[in-house]
């Protein structure tokens, strides 16, 4: 069994302790303020601060270097740093935290800093003058982010508020429930796409994008195994305004240039990047979506293996994204269970299409209590437009990778499971060894693929029919095996029945007991 973990000593976020007290102090100020209105009042103040400290650090290099070039703009642009105004600086807004009107002041600093970055109009909150904020709360939380970055190098300054952002924002959705969950995905989820998927270089869409976490992780994984930001160019769309909004600002505290697109008519109706063809695609769509207008959309392109349903939009989202694959693309896609089993309204159809089109590569089941807005146990879609890409790739044409992580994660609250670094790394190097992987990414080499009972099966086409286009992975890796302790079959069972006579034995005598001392008592 389990044990339960604080997540901030889990092996997930080890290095999380400076974030998490800094929430703990950041929440002990909101009062009553629910934390739907508090997170945009807290993320856009950590925003300001990291763009605040990203100009005054080379602003300070280009003093030293040539006084004059220090007021060239150009010289910011050039190395992805925001234009901020004088007014518009941290170091303003701490010496004024006090005063009644900072709320106005923040506001201000807002509008200076969108009028003067084209990228950020109509990204920043602009509200913290209105009554009902508190402003004593305000300077409060102003002097507690002034004490993040100080007395470290300007990357180490830029690389904590990128984490506190991020750990920010998976709190603020744990807070939220299931309103949270629409922006966020649980950041270990989001790692076992990128670990499987490897983003290394190349185009990496999310046609959902919420808060942009797909992106945050891609761009670590590139960096973490030598390249560069801007090995992979970043491409999104997301419905939701608000959502965006936060999407755009996560990414800009980590440096990220990415064309993110809002909508409000969402992916299916407005396709802001028709002709996209993306390397990789990472995407965690709303589950089971009942009215996402597909009665509208039932001659479109994009249903190549069946026209998806009108009361369940996840076979649209499946073929949505597989019509956004490069020929040689891969994607990864969260989805209720539901998807690999149900017949209803075609889904049987469509999913036995997919499977003898050959283009799903790999299915994952997940263990339940990941997410923060539903409950409803979920997997991961791997498809591949090209099975025989060569690369380094083996030829993996008539298979399918079923791999059964329903019993991985621990719990790091009442309600809700991770998956730690080593299930993670399971997960993907079990992929990685049955898709043949080689290259730049490998850190060593990995073991020949083998199944597991239990744990994984590289299953043919003709075992998907026998299962009748069914894609459950339990129905494929089997039980695990049991371990032989040695002891002949014969002898364990003479042992077995032995103990078991003795327990009712002993149970028999204990109920006498029990009647006896009752009688005594005069029941």
């Amino acid at each position: 069994m389990n044990k339960r973990k604080d997540p901030a000593k889990s092996g997930n976020d080890a290095n999380l302790g400076f974030e998490a007290k800094l929430f703990k102090a950041a929440d002990k100020l909101r009062g009553n303020m629910e934390p739907s209105d508090y997170k945009h009042v807290v993320l856009g103040l950590i925003f300001l601060k990291y763009i605040s400290d990203a100009f005054e650090a080379k602003h300070q290099a280009l003093l030293a270097e040539d006084p004059q070039v220090a007021e060239d703009r150009d010289e910011y642009l050039a190395d992805n740093v925001f234009w901020v105004p004088a007014a518009a600086r941290w170091s303003y807004l701490q010496a004024h935290a006090k005063r009644p009107e900072i709320g106005t002041l923040i506001d201000e600093a807002m509008r200076a800093i969108e009028k003067e970055n084209d990228s950020l109009k109509g990204v920043l909150p602009k509200d913290y003058a209105r009554p009902a904020l508190n402003k004593v709360m305000l300077g409060e939380l102003i002097d507690l982010f002034s004490r993040i970055g100080l007395k470290d190098a300007a990357h180490r300054s830029k690389d904590i508020l990128g984490r506190v952002y991020e750990y920010f924002l998976g709190q603020f959705a744990g807070a939220e429930g299931k309103r949270g969950g629409e922006f966020y995905t649980p950041r270990s989820v989001v790692r076992v796409l990128v670990e499987m998927l490897e983003p290394y270089r190349g185009r990496v869409y999310d046609p959902c994008c919420g808060s942009g976490g797909m992106f945050v992780q891609s761009e670590k994984f590139v960096q973490e195994h030598g390249g560069r930001i801007g090995d992979i160019a970043i491409y999104g769309q997301e419905s939701n305004y608000t959502t965006w909004r936060l999407c755009k600002m996560n990414l800009a505290v980590r440096g990220i240039d990415a064309d993110i697109r809002w909508n409000n008519e969402g992916s299916f109706h407005k396709d802001e990047l028709r002709d996209l063809k993306a390397d990789y695609i990472l995407a965690n769509p709303p589950f089971n979506v009942s009215d996402w207008g597909g009665e509208r959309l039932r001659e479109d392109v994009r249903w190549t293996f069946g026209v998806p349903p009108v009361g369940n939009a996840n076979y649209a989202w499946l073929q949505h994204i597989y019509h956004h694959l490069a020929p040689n693309g891969t994607a990864g896609v969260v989805l209720a269970n539901g998807s690999m089993s149900s017949n209803q309204s075609g889904e049987g159809d469509i999913r036995r299409a997919m499977v003898e089109a050959d283009v799903v590569d790999c299915m994952v089941a997940l263990p339940g209590q990941l997410f923060y807005s539903t409950q409803i146990p979920a997997c991961l879609w791997f498809l591949a437009r090209n099975k025989n890409p060569g690369g380094g790739l083996r030829d993996r044409r008539g298979q399918v990778l079923f791999i059964d992580a329903r019993q991985m994660g621990v719990l790091v609250d009442r309600t809700r499971r991770e998956l730690t670094d080593e299930e993670i790394q399971r997960i993907a190097d079990t992929y990685h060894a049955w898709r043949g992987t080689v290259g730049a990414t490998r850190r060593s080499p990995l073991p020949e693929y083998a199944d597991i009972p239990g744990f994984c099966k590289s299953a043919t086409l003709e075992d998907i029919r026998q299962h009748g286009h069914v894609l459950t992975p339990g129905r494929y890796v089997g039980a695990a095996q049991q371990e032989d302790d040695g002891e002949p079959f014969e002898a364990k069972m003479a042992r077995l029945s032995a103990q078991w006579r003795q327990q009712r034995e002993e149970a028999a005598r204990l109920d006498a007991a029990i009647e006896a001392n009752l009688k005594e008592l005069g029941f």
